[in-house]
């Protein structure tokens, strides 16, 4: 009677320790289930925030590249960006590592809405003062353009001024005379009786010539080509030179004016011959030329 109470006995305790196995197997098994479950979430929820965090860099190299300069704070961000992909591969997964991160990822992303406007911000401004200056450049072709038509006007008309104020001659005579003991001067066409060469021209009015005390040269050239007299040099400004025979000085009043002057014999009698005499300003410029003949 007492052994069959004992195996009763036996029977419900191993019944009872049945359950308890199943119990803490299926426990065991749950457990196991929600950790895989939770780790697989994780590994998920790892991976978004590496993608996050990807798309971000790589937002920040477009961003870069579009940019005409080079903006340090985008760099910096994209950089910094780089360091948390890294730091988020090498971590081990927990719930409050990646709420962290999570949360980091929220202000990168204001973050970066805001570099990206002073980005667009700056790059139209760099437009605008590429069109400030592409402008400016316009204008300064045209002022070029219009400098250079003012310089090429301008010596035109320096060029027309110095043709026009230039003095000229509208009448010229050579007469080869004879003095008297009284001082008169007669006319003569023969060598041996002629002491000088009287040579007179007529200055013509010039409004724009200016004034004062100027200077023609003369020339007087004998049968053999010879300058009579003492025979000066002269060379104007570009070069080309003159003999001359002797200068002529008066002082010019924009009016016209009659002026005449001598050249004496040389030490012996004039040749007989047929002389030429040149007139010349005082940029040697030809005013007149006369030919005669001596007997």
């Amino acid at each position: 009677m007492t052994e069959t109470k004992n195996n009763n006995g036996l029977k419900v305790l191993a019944g009872l320790l049945g359950v308890v196995l199943l119990g803490t197997i299926i426990y065991t098994v749950s457990l196991y289930q929600d950790k895989k479950k939770t780790t697989a979430a994780l590994t998920d929820e790892k991976t978004k925030v590496v993608e996050d965090l990807n798309s971000l860099k790589s937002e920040y190299d477009k961003a870069i590249l579009e940019s005409n300069v080079t903006n340090e704070e985008l760099v910096a961000a994209r950089d910094n960006i780089a360091k948390y992909i890294d730091s988020v591969k090498t971590m081990k997964a927990d719930i409050s590592s990646l709420s962290r991160y999570r949360r980091q990822v929220s202000v990168l992303k204001a973050e970066r809405e805001q570099l990206l406007k002073q980005v667009d911000s700056l790059k139209q401004s760099n437009t605008l003062i590429a069109m400030q200056r592409d402008s400016t450049y316009v204008e300064l072709e045209k002022q070029t353009v219009f400098n250079d038509s003012l310089v090429v006007q301008n010596t035109q008309l320096a060029d027309v001024v110095e043709k026009g104020s230039a003095l000229n001659i509208t009448t010229f005579t050579v007469d080869a005379v004879k003095e008297k003991n009284s001082g008169k001067l007669v006319s003569t066409s023969r060598a041996s009786r002629t002491d000088k060469f009287k040579i007179c021209f007529t200055v013509a009015n010039n409004v724009i010539a200016q004034a004062g005390d100027r200077e023609f040269y003369l020339e007087v050239l004998d049968p053999q080509g010879n300058v009579l007299g003492e025979s000066y040099a002269k060379t104007n400004d570009s070069g080309a030179s003159v003999t001359y025979s002797k200068g002529t000085n008066f002082y010019y009043e924009n009016k016209t004016l009659d002026v005449c002057d001598y050249i004496n014999k040389p030490s012996s009698e004039f040749q007989k011959g047929n002389y030429m005499v040149n007139v010349y300003d005082d940029g040697l410029k030809l005013l007149g030329t006369s030919k005669f003949s001596l007997k």
